[in-house]
């Protein structure tokens, strides 16, 4: 189900795209520091690796830069400090030995984990005490809205 502003309907402002990217740059800092993410010594996009090597490792760089909506070169870089860290290991793909596999060490597990549950933590808690119980379909009827603005795909011009 997307909805797209017909005739009747004004496109969003400026003004109100900013003030979302604002709230959700807020979110995300509250959430890293909340989490214990600044102790870790790692950047959002290195942990943001890890966390896809986590979920889909064994994977290759080529898939990892696709999930990160980056450069190959940016995720060599951010490899590169995941590995020194002990974090990942490499190791050749059993079906194409030009490429190599990345997974995540146990530790990296357990580091992911600890970090998510931390952020899931505080926003349970922080739900329970914003937002009223009137208030608290609003806020899965706003995780539906941002999901679909994640998943956008404006390439043909519309959603």
């Amino acid at each position: 189900m997307t909805a797209n502003p017909g005739p009747q309907q004004p496109a969003v402002s400026a003004a109100t795209a900013q003030r979302l990217q604002d709230a959700m740059k807020r979110l995300r800092a509250r959430l890293r520091a909340e989490s214990g993410q600044h102790a870790i010594g790692l950047t959002a996009t290195q942990l943001g690796v890890l966390l896809s090597v986590v979920r889909e490792g064994p994977v290759t760089a080529a898939r990892l830069a696709a999930l990160e909506h980056v450069s190959a070169q940016a995720i060599a870089q951010s490899l590169a400090v995941l590995k020194a860290a002990g974090l990942i290991h490499g190791a050749p793909d059993p079906k194409d030995g030009r490429k190599k596999l990345m997974s995540a060490d146990p530790s990296a597990t357990e580091l992911i984990d600890k970090l998510l549950t931390g952020r899931a933590s505080f926003l349970a808690r922080a739900i329970d005490q914003v937002v009223a119980p009137g208030e608290r379909e609003d806020v899965e009827k706003a995780i539906d809205l941002l999901e679909r603005l994640a998943d956008a795909d404006l390439s043909g011009g519309a959603i």
